[in-house]
């Protein structure tokens, strides 16, 4: 019997998960192969070129181009501070001198006697980066990165905002279909990483905010709560760079849509353990869904690994969610996998599934129509 297979979003109790943390230029990586490292440990740090202040000297002295250089008390590669004098005239007769002071500090990197400009870069501006994933150094790239891994409890998301955040994952909704409200969140859940159920209203975001929580997981968003959020509406194909002071991780999609049972039990499974996220979503060629990360105890490592089903490959009694009306967001098993396309009540012929619902009903769907969720 020919194969078939969906995609799929991940969620496992256990997986060899894999990171490349990598600098935007060259610069030092701090740490050796087979070291261990945390989460928010530096792993690499580079220094990118400070902004630049151009400063025309020439109308400033009210002098032509070609006399700036003669009245310059700095030179190139010279350090200059905010009011520390940088060019002078001669005036008349060693009087009525005219003095330019730096409104700008850094180092004088060119002087122009064509234009009559200079230029001042400011510091150099730092660029860390952390692990992100708490594990093992496997491979040091000089002067560029490093790859970690380890293995780790591991849930995909189906939409996200905001970058990488760490914290501790923390239960508010006893249920997986209940709604997360401003009501649930608590001072003591400040560096949190917050799970919730159902939908998410945008005051619990405003809340989780003001206790500074780290980051907030729910089922689903309505999209004027998310505008809300933001200041505006999202149009753009990619996020994870949003400035909003907390990352939040949709695991179903928009909408009143209760969070998987089995996502939502894998959390609380895991409540009091560190987990790194990240809000980073394309939808584009190159997909990237927002994730939590949550490394395994040395203890769960060195326990047997859970056997691994084939990436994408449908098979009986494994989990899947619709991604259609009339049946949208709900999850269930497969039950079937008819060989011969059927017809649908549209008229059109398409191969088709059995999937069994947790509610327990049995529905025939085209398997177009689902996703797999990968253990």
């Amino acid at each position: 019997m020919a194969q078939a297979y969906t995609p799929g979003l991940k969620v496992t109790n256990r997986m060899r998960y894999s990171c490349r943390r990598i600098l935007p230029i060259k610069g030092d990586v701090l740490v050796s192969k087979g070291d261990r490292v945390d989460a928010e440990q530096i792993v690499a740090q580079t220094f990118m070129p400070g902004e630049i202040a151009p400063v025309n000297m020439a109308n400033l002295l009210a002098m032509p181009p070609a006399d700036v250089l003669e009245c310059m008390l700095k030179k190139e590669g010279d350090r200059i501070e905010i009011d520390e004098p940088l060019a002078q005239t001669k005036g008349i007769f060693g009087l009525m001198k005219k003095t330019v002071q730096s409104k700008h500090e850094g180092t004088i990197e060119t002087i122009s006697g064509v234009t009559g400009q200079i230029i001042i870069r400011g510091e150099p501006i730092p660029v860390d980066v952390k692990a992100y994933l708490s594990g093992e150094v496997v491979e040091v790239i000089p002067n560029e990165g490093v790859v970690i891994e380890e293995d780790i409890t591991y849930i995909q998301g189906i939409f996200g905002v905001g970058g990488e955040a760490y914290g501790t994952i923390r239960m508010a909704a006893v249920s997986h279909d209940q709604e997360l409200t401003a009501d649930l969140i608590t001072p003591d859940m400040a560096g949190c990483i917050i799970i919730g159920g159902g939908r998410v209203w945008h005051e619990a975001i405003r809340k989780a905010q003001q206790v500074k929580a780290a980051g907030i997981v729910a089922g689903g968003i309505d999209d004027q709560d998310l505008k809300e959020i933001l200041g505006y509406d999202l149009g753009v194909a990619i996020t994870g760079t949003e400035q909003i002071g907390i990352t939040v991780i949709l695991t179903e999609g928009f909408g009143d849509i209760a969070m998987a049972d089995r996502s939502f039990q894998l959390l609380r499974s895991r409540e009091g353990d560190t987990a790194a996220i990240t809000g980073a979503t394309q939808i584009r060629a190159g997909v990237m869904r927002p994730e939590i990360v949550i490394p395994l105890t040395a203890e769960e490592r060195a326990q047997e690994t859970e056997p691994e089903h084939t990436s994408g490959l449908l098979e009986i009694g494994r989990p899947v969610r619709i991604i259609r009306d009339p049946f949208f967001g709900l999850i269930g098993s497969v039950a079937g996998l008819p060989e011969k396309p059927q017809v649908l009540g549209s008229g059109s012929r398409a191969r088709v599934l059995e999937v069994k619902l947790d509610s327990g009903e049995s529905v025939v769907i085209p398997r177009a129509n689902v996703e797999l969720i990968e253990a």
